[in-house]
């Protein structure tokens, strides 16, 4: 496993090198969906991860973001990729951003690596090996209890057409908390709860290549990662829910109390 830590630890530098070397110099935007975008730097990112770790280990399964699934010699592996988590903030010059590697071997997740290149932060985690900022071990926060916590959530894509989306559990969480902020990577978001810069965190309709890493992270930090229900997580269903581990119940309840309300009432 030192290996393809290490291995992934220097995809996810390079990765993030051509991220800030390229902010402000967007040259191609293209929609997968109506809100939806990927750009040309999305694209270069995804190749220099691709260059390294299949490079290495060609037998390994691969589901990126922009490439979707590539099979390998083995099935026992699956490296989660996203190259660009956060892309339309990307676009924007909003500098919050991050590469996102995990790994998974027969279904359960085995590496986490997510790196911030503005803030030259690589959070990490192996299973029993702890989570890790750089040189420093990471433990969740201490908050008890909801009302003292600050938590992040993330919207899908196209809100305007999702069929169901977490807008009035925005708001109700909002008003029961220090504040809910919505920041666009919801890797960083993760990394976040982990270090203790968030009580908690949730969100719907992600992807594997979104939460893959992250989670580990959380769970090494001594979190909680659950899906909305307070079930096991399953990343390929997209709704999660991680946190401190003390505020996870009352969120829960508050999640379960709003999930045959209309979210058009807040509108």
């Amino acid at each position: 496993m030192k290996n393809a830590r290490k291995v992934a630890t220097r995809a996810a530098l390079e990765a993030g090198k051509i991220l800030k070397e390229r902010l402000g110099d967007v040259r191609t935007i293209d929609y997968k969906a109506a809100y939806n975008i990927v750009t040309d730097v999305d694209k270069a990112s995804e190749a220099k991860i691709f260059s390294i770790i299949l490079d290495e280990f060609p037998e390994d399964d691969v589901l990126a973001e922009e490439s979707g699934f590539t099979k390998g010699q083995l099935s026992k592996r699956r490296w989660l990729i996203d190259p660009l988590d956060g892309t339309t903030n990307y676009a924007h010059t909003y500098p919050f951003f991050s590469v996102s590697i995990g790994l998974e071997e027969e279904g359960r997740r085995i590496l986490g690596i997510v790196y911030n290149p503005m803030t030259d932060e690589l959070f990490w985690a192996e299973p029993g090996e702890g989570a890790w900022l750089n040189d420093e071990k990471l433990f969740v926060s201490d908050a008890k209890t909801l009302n003292t916590s600050l938590l992040a959530t993330g919207f899908p894509p196209d809100t305007m057409r999702a069929v169901r989306t977490n807008i009035l559990q925005f708001k109700t969480l909002t008003d029961k908390t220090h504040g809910v902020r919505r920041d666009g990577s919801a890797a960083l978001d993760l990394c976040y709860v982990a270090c203790g810069r968030l009580d908690g965190f949730w969100e719907m309709k992600l992807a594997p290549w979104d939460i893959g890493a992250g989670s580990l992270i959380v769970e090494e930090a001594g979190g909680k990662v659950t899906n909305l229900s307070g079930g096991p997580l399953d990343i390929s269903s997209g709704h999660i829910l991680a946190t401190n581990g003390k505020i996870h119940e009352e969120i829960i309840e508050v999640l379960t109390s709003l999930e045959n309300q209309d979210s058009s009432q807040v509108l």
